[in-house]
């Protein structure tokens, strides 16, 4: 530890010192962690997807059979979310399918 009487300069030499350190260790670290993890990959015959697996795959929704069917365009509406413009302010049972 240091000493009350330790200068900020004197600090700040350390400080640069140990950072070098630290990342010489840490290069030299990295390097053995990834040759051990090609050292298992080929022992166990992975493939990426084994080691990264993508995310699950969304389910599906069901949107649902549509209820509404405009005359003019053909487009549907399962009357579910917002109102399509449509339909906007008539009468639903106009354009029941």
């Amino acid at each position: 530890m240091t000493t009350p009487s330790t200068s900020y300069t004197e600090l700040l030499k350390q400080h640069a010192a140990l950072e070098q350190q630290i990342a010489m260790v840490r290069e030299a670290e990295v390097g053995a962690a990834i040759k051990q993890a090609r050292a298992l990959i080929e022992e166990f015959g992975l493939t990426q997807a084994d080691v990264f697996p993508t995310a699950k795959p969304k389910r599906e929704r069901n949107q649902g059979a549509a209820r509404y069917r405009d005359p003019v365009s053909g487009r549907t509406w399962t009357g579910w979310g917002r109102q399509p413009e449509w339909i906007k302010g008539q009468d639903f049972a106009r354009f029941e399918i």
